[in-house]
Order: structure tokens, then sequence, then C-alpha cells
């Protein structure tokens, strides 16, 4: 039958046919589509399309600038309005209007990329499959002329790739929409919370999009006290830095040895101290003075749990990591070190924990002994048993390595330090984020570290010591707030923590920190650890496949540190490269040369992970080395 003849009968041109079906499914839920456009071109018997319909009885609302769900206790009052964030426009176009939790991932953009947490009631997307999510090994034959994205092509598009309904459930889903399903359906629909009708019937044994829809036999089937994976998309959506493009490109962070990027509760916290509580802190007879000081002894009481220590009073509040190091060098050492006293050090170590100790050699002719490493960037113990005697003083190592990533046998050392009757400061620097840290287990003397590496604001930090220790050391620094009673004859200190913390401290900031490690608390630090340890071995496989690259530091035990050089280009060069894909590495010798300079090296390229980055964004990287590495560019 001919165009005209099918016209004759009110039939619709295949041309106005497709622009009714573009314009039926641009339309959201809840929203009828704009057919305003191709209504005029319809057969008489189809003009009443054009015009605005009312909306499917079975679909939800938009919901429009719902409060981002923290999920954390951030210490703000639960009666406070924190400003709702907005988005002028998603990826691919979709509106800002648009609730996160409606929007599967099919616009091309990278998971949540520019995506606000959703609030409880809405339901979040975590993933796309990984046959579309890069997770599946970039090979050259599926890597076309300009691909520097790292994404294997998918070799088909089966729909249960994306976790949506096979035919048969189609139409069982579609029977339960029906307006004739009885009164069993009714009470299986009216589950709290917005229902999508893409969403809802999702097999749960599928990879893809998991939403709490109807019952599904998968769910069912699983066992007492299941826990849902580790949640990177979802988690994504708590750091608002990770919408940011650089070079018009979505920011990929693997910087996060030198610093972590905030979750937006921490954000919060530090900005409502000073909308709601600015003020210093104890003594003042008024009501923000007591806010202030809530907040303050608030955070250290959370770093005292985060750190499993024994009282809030072995929690001291410091700038950072080197600010503990140095307060113990310069109080407890100088009282306490003699000439031809030993301190001992690994080679693996930050010069922030190399520095203060010469320092305090020159100034009490003490002696600086180095525990030797093998060519994995191991500690050799074999060797550190022999530097052990009587004349060591004190012994200082981190747990993890910055620049290598190596995780030092903490415990041990501490224990077999305090048989040869030393004392031992821990640095958790690059520990803290990734593993458990729990100071009664290490029976260490010392333990420090920043809380911009854990999430949390700069500027500060946190020195734990033992409490007799603390009291039996003298203070380093002279002022305000550490101390009882003065004259002009005598001062008379505060017990710890107050007799180390001289001065107006970093009130906000601590009050910060604490919101963070309440959120890596409530995450689950162990939750943490699983997950970045096999995204380690992922990026390590993929690495080690890339012409001309050497890792620096294989220890078996490692953190997500991955140093490496590439044949051929100087670091600063690869660094750049990377940037220009979005890809914020860190290039240098991290202040750490003398563990560079035992793999003759001077500088190394150091991605380093955390729990928001991706397998995708590990194929972004891996697709840059290799495309840099096939130009074959040589230094001249």
């Amino acid at each position: 039958m001919s165009t005209s003849e099918l016209a004759n009968l009110g039939v619709p041109d295949v041309e106005t046919l497709a622009q009714l079906a573009n314009q039926f499914f641009s339309a959201l839920p809840g929203q009828a589509p704009d057919l305003n456009s191709v209504g005029a071109g319809l057969p008489p018997g189809l003009s009443h399309l054009g015009s605005p319909q009312a909306p499917h009885p079975f679909a939800v609302a938009n919901v429009v600038g719902s409060q981002p769900s923290r999920g954390v206790n951030t210490g703000i009052p639960p009666t406070t309005s924190v400003p709702n964030a907005t988005l002028s426009e998603l990826p691919g176009g979709v509106p800002a209007s648009v609730p996160v939790g409606q929007l599967p991932y099919l616009t091309g953009a990278a998971p949540n990329e520019g995506v606000q947490h959703p609030s409880p009631a809405v339901t979040p997307t975590p993933t796309v499959p990984t046959s579309f999510s890069g997770d599946v090994p970039l090979t050259p034959a599926a890597n076309p002329a300009g691909n520097t994205h790292g994404l294997q092509p998918a070799l088909t598009l089966n729909p249960l790739d994306w976790g949506l309904p096979s035919d048969a459930e189609l139409a069982d889903l579609l029977a339960l929409r029906s307006p004739a399903r009885g009164p069993s359906t009714e009470h299986a629909l009216a589950a709290p919370g917005p229902s999508f009708y893409f969403l809802d019937h999702v097999p749960l044994g599928q990879p893809g999009l998991l939403t709490p829809g109807l019952p599904h036999q998968a769910e069912v089937a699983k066992p007492q006290g299941f826990k849902p994976p580790f949640d990177v998309n979802l988690i994504r959506q708590d750091f608002p830095i990770l919408r940011e493009r650089v070079n018009g490109r979505p920011l990929i962070w693997l910087d996060n040895a030198a610093t972590t990027q905030k979750p937006q509760c921490v954000i919060d916290r530090v900005s409502y101290f000073y909308e709601h509580e600015n003020s210093n802190i104890h003594r003042a007879a008024h009501e923000l003075a007591a806010r202030a000081t809530d907040a303050y002894e608030g955070a250290r009481e959370t770093t005292r749990a985060f750190l499993n220590a024994c009282s809030v009073n072995e929690i001291v509040f410091v700038r950072g990591t080197t600010e503990a190091i140095n307060l113990v060098a310069k109080s407890w050492g100088r009282a306490n070190l003699r000439e031809g006293d030993e301190i001992m050090v690994s080679h693996l170590e930050h010069h922030a924990n190399i520095v203060p100790w010469q320092q305090l050699c020159a100034f009490t002719g003490a002696k600086l002994r180095v525990i030797p490493v093998d060519d994995d960037g191991q500690i050799l113990l074999d060797e550190y048993a022999k530097l052990l005697g009587p004349r060591t003083k004190l012994v200082s190592f981190t747990q993890v390595s910055n620049a290598l990533g190596t995780i030092t046998p903490a415990k041990q050392m501490v224990a077999m330090a305090h048989s040869a009757g030393a004392k031992v400061l821990v640095d958790g620097a690059q520990s803290v984020s990734h593993m458990r840290s729990d100071v009664v287990d290490l029976d260490c003397d010392w333990f420090v570290f920043s809380g911009h590496k854990i999430f949390g604001p700069t500027g500060i930090g946190a020195l734990y010591g033992k409490e007799a220790l603390l009291n039996e050391t003298p203070p380093w620094q002279g002022g305000g707030n550490m101390i009882k009673d003065v004259t002009f004859e005598h001062t008379e200190y505060h017990a710890a923590p107050g007799r180390f913390e001289a001065g107006t401290g970093n009130i906000a900031d601590a009050a910060g920190m604490g919101a963070a490690l309440a959120y890596v608390m409530q995450l689950g630090i162990d939750n943490i650890g699983a997950y970045e340890h096999q995204l380690l071995v992922y990026a390590t496989r993929l690495l080690k496949d890339v012409p001309g690259l050497r890792l620096i530091g294989t220890a078996t035990s490692k953190a997500s540190v991955m140093s490496f050089t590439l044949q051929g280009f100087k670091t600063e060069e690869v660094g750049a490269a990377l940037n220009k894909e979005g890809i914020a590495v860190r290039s240098g010798h991290h202040c750490a040369q003398p563990i560079l300079r035992r793999f003759g090296l001077e500088a190394t390229v150091r991605p380093s992970l955390a729990f928001y980055n991706t397998c995708a964004e590990v194929d972004t990287l891996v697709a840059t080395l290799h495309k840099l590495s096939g130009s074959q560019r040589r230094v001249y």
C-alpha cells in the first residue's frame, strides 16, 4: 500500500512516526511528550496527540531540589537547614530538575560524572555493565585511532547486559502496571519511595542497574546478614570535586598520596562551624564558646575512637604529620637523648621523618641509623634486628611508604624495638586512609597522621601518645591554653593534651577532620581496604603491559601507590600528558629522595588510588600511557 493510501486511512507516514517515537521516548516519567512540533503534520484522526496530556496514572512526578544525603553524622544538629546544591545541567544535556535516581547511564557520560548525591528517598543508579564501564582491558585491536579513554567496545548490545528485563519479564511488568492489576499487586507496588517504570523490574543477579523494585528470587535467596558490595559510584556522589572537568575531560584524581578529596559532609561541617559556632574554646561564659568547645572536643573523641586509643587525653591536635614528628623530636627527644644514643629510621621514609631526627642528632650528639630495604622495597627484618641494641633509644618508621606503597610489618617492628628498650613512633600519614589504625594493637608509643590524607581539611592532624609518656614530656611551645598558672617566677602546665596545644587551635578544621573520620568509619575501613586492594591489583596488571614502563616498589604487601618511570620520557612530561586527559598524578621525588635513590632514580610518576577511584579511570590512565609509549618520542 502506498504512502498516500496510508495517509487517506489516517495512518501517519514513516517520518511522522519517527518524530512521534523520538518525542515519546525523550519524555520523562510524569511528563507528557511534547508533540506540538509534530502535531500539525498528523492525520486528522491523530491530531489530538499534539495537545497536552495528563500524566500516566502510574508515572512519578519529578522530584526537584532533593536534599543531598550525607549518610554520616557530621556533627551538625539535625534541625539545621543546609542549602541544596544545584547543577545547571547534568551530563548528556539532561536538565538539572531531573532526579538523579530516575536516570540510567544512557547519556554516554562517565558514571556519576556531575551527579549530585540523591536523597534517601531516591534510588541511586550504581553502575553500568562492565562491558561498557571500561573494566575490560583495552586491546590494540579494539582501540581505534583517537580513542584514549581505555574503553573496550561491547561486542553485543544484549539488553540483559544492562540489567534490562527480558521479553517475558517485560510482558509481566506491563501486566503488573495495567490498571486492572489486583489488590496483591497494589500492595507490592506501594513500597515507600519513588517507583520508576524503567528501573523497578531489574533482575538483581544481572550486572547493571540495581534498584529496590519488585521482589526478585535472587534477593529472597540472599543469606541473612548479607551486605551489598562496595558501591564506588554511589560513594563518588559524595565528592563534589569529582564533577570537575580538566582540559574538557572529567577529572580523574590519582594524586591521593599527596592529598585526598573531601566529601560534602566535611565541607558542610567546616562551613557550619563558621556559620553557627565560631568562637574560641574553653572558659568563655557564652553560648558560642560552648558550641565551639563541643565541636573541638567532639572531634577529639572521634579521633580517639578512630585510633582505638584508651583516652582522649592521648590525642593532641597538630597541623599535621610533620608538626607531630617535630613535636616529639623537639620535646621528648631533646629531654631524653644524649650523645652516643641512636635513632633508627627506615630507608622508606618521607623527609618529614628524616629531617627532624637529623636536627635532633645535631643538637644532642645522637646518631641516625637506617633500616635497609630489598629490591622490592620491603624492610629487611634480619638487618633491622642486627641494628637494634642498647644504644637504640628511638625507632621512627612509616606504616606505608608514600613513594612505593610498601606496607611495613609495623606490629612486629614495634615489638622488636620495645624488646631493645626503645620507644617507637609510627608515621601513619599514608596508612590511615587504607587500613585499620589500632594504636593499642600496635602498642606504639606515638602515632601521627594528617587530616588531609584521610578526606579531611588541610592544616589539621593528630598526635597520639601514651598518656603517661605525654605527661612526662615537657611542652614544646608556650602560650595560652596550655597553662594552669603563670607568675613571673614560675609556670604550671596542664596535663596532656592541653600542655601541647598552645595558642588558639584550628578549631573549625578539627571539626572537619572529625567529620571525615566519622565518614570513613561509617563506610568501614576494612571495606575500603578490600576495594582498594582489588583496584590496585587490576591497575598493576594493566600497567605491566605498557611498553617501557618500569614499576618502582613491588612489595608483596602494598597500599594503593604505583610509582613508575616510562622509558624515553621525563616524569614531568608524563605528568603533563596525563593532565591533558584530566588525570592528576604526582611526578617528582615525592619528598622521599633517599628511597628513590636506592633504586637509582631522582623522580617517578606516582598515581595513587583512593576508594572513590574506578576501573574505568584506571583504563583511561593505562590507555593514555599506551598512546604515549607508542609515540616513540625520545628525550634528547
